[in-house]
């Protein structure tokens, strides 16, 4: 058996059996971090029962209807819950239940628990730390948090107790932990800015715009056309029409595959906008050559929790457009390499469109010395692994 620290993460968004393609920040972490701790997982599923059910549930909730499987990490737990909020407490009350339970089974107790995210698994896992005794941490996951938080009010209290008994909190961004904390309090317990971390991690330096005899090479967006509302393909659309009927040149690839139907609701959004171009899917080395070479990165997404694609862009050598309060927001106030914009507004974009194009050479200058800057390893897989380490030695 390990001598290392034994943490165990419960988390909804790690890849597992159940759904194999959620994404990999949690995973990296645990990767990263791997000779420093003994890592278990208990990655959880939430599953909709039938209509008859929710009914009977609406009228008298009934007891937990769990599934659980072993996998390579630790364990993939499928669990019933109405949609929509309903239940939202109860059940994961009952998940904490039969997580203490599941604890008892393990071979060796855990040190430290890891609830990622606030207003789902922290729930959980504050019920099983009340039973087992074995302290928690908690990470902060702006859009799934945040939006949470909003619908579901009445459990203010709830959500204030679990922040204010984790041990320690990792916010991914500045602006969810703002958020969260004007609505439930600043707790005592140290709190640690913790950058998801990304293979795109490089540093590139910028290329000019005069390095190609062409002047400006055009801006990219990056996403899955599946989430083109969520990524606010709408906004770019009339961000872009406002340029054309202006005469500023400002060409967008919109990189990204999806389903056919998806594809052709995102061409019918941009019909009639002769400056963007679907480009469609690209591996990873593609994408990064595609950064290289164009003007800059811009996604004003309406709701995003992070971000990745924003951090690869930088590493990338572009300068980059975000959606003010969301994604990178509070990372980079006032570095002339990054703008904000109203993602609802769609002059805000546009406006800062016109802007990267029409001074590339000088934000990619200062995008340079940024990549060669102690803040840029603070995004590097090496920074994150040793602020994340270093923080949970320091709770156990």
């Amino acid at each position: 058996m390990s001598d290392l620290p034994s943490i165990l993460h419960v988390s909804g968004d790690f890849p597992d059996p159940v759904e194999p393609h959620k994404t990999k920040v949690i995973r990296t972490l645990l990767e990263l971090t791997k000779h420093r701790f003994e890592h278990s997982v208990v990655s959880i599923n939430r599953r909709s029962p039938g209509k008859l059910a929710i009914l009977k549930d609406v009228i008298a909730p009934g007891g937990l209807h769990l599934d659980a499987q072993d996998f390579e990490y630790g364990t993939a737990v499928s669990y019933e819950a109405p949609p929509r909020g309903i239940r939202h407490r109860t059940r994961l009350v009952q998940l904490g239940d039969w997580l203490a339970q599941h604890i008892q089974s393990l071979k060796r107790r855990p040190d430290l628990i890891i609830g990622h995210k606030l207003a789902i698994e922290g729930i959980a896992v504050r019920r099983a730390s009340q039973i087992t005794g074995i302290p928690y941490a908690l990470s902060i996951q702006g859009d799934s948090d945040t939006k949470i938080m909003s619908v579901r009010r009445d459990l203010k209290g709830e959500f204030q107790s679990v922040l204010h008994g984790a041990k320690l909190v990792f916010p991914f961004t500045p602006w969810a932990w703002n958020a969260v904390t004007r609505q439930v309090g600043v707790p005592d317990a140290p709190h640690v800015m913790l950058p998801c971390p990304t293979d795109l991690d490089e540093p590139m330096p910028p290329q000019a715009s005069s390095a190609s005899g062409t002047g400006s090479r055009g801006l990219i967006s990056v996403f899955h056309l599946q989430s083109y509302k969520r990524k606010n393909l709408a906004g770019l659309a009339s961000a872009a029409q406002l340029l054309e009927k202006r005469g500023v040149s400002a060409p967008l690839s919109v990189i990204g595959g999806g389903e056919p139907a998806e594809r052709s609701a995102c061409e019918a959004i941009v019909e009639g906008v002769s400056s963007i171009t679907l480009t469609g899917p690209m591996d990873r080395e593609q994408l990064r050559a595609a950064m290289r070479n164009a003007s800059g990165f811009v996604l004003p997404s309406l709701r995003e929790s992070f971000g990745l694609v924003f951090v690869e862009a930088l590493f990338a050598g572009l300068p980059i457009i975000y959606p003010k309060g969301t994604a990178v927001d509070g990372y980079f106030d006032d570095a002339p390499f990054a703008l904000p914009v109203d993602a609802r507004d769609p002059n805000s974009i546009a406006e800062a469109m016109a802007t990267l194009v029409d001074n590339e050479d000088q934000m990619k200058l200062e995008l340079a010395k940024w990549q060669t800057s102690e803040d840029a390893k603070a995004f590097q897989r090496p920074g994150i692994a040793q602020k994340f380490a270093a923080a949970i030695e320091s709770a156990i």
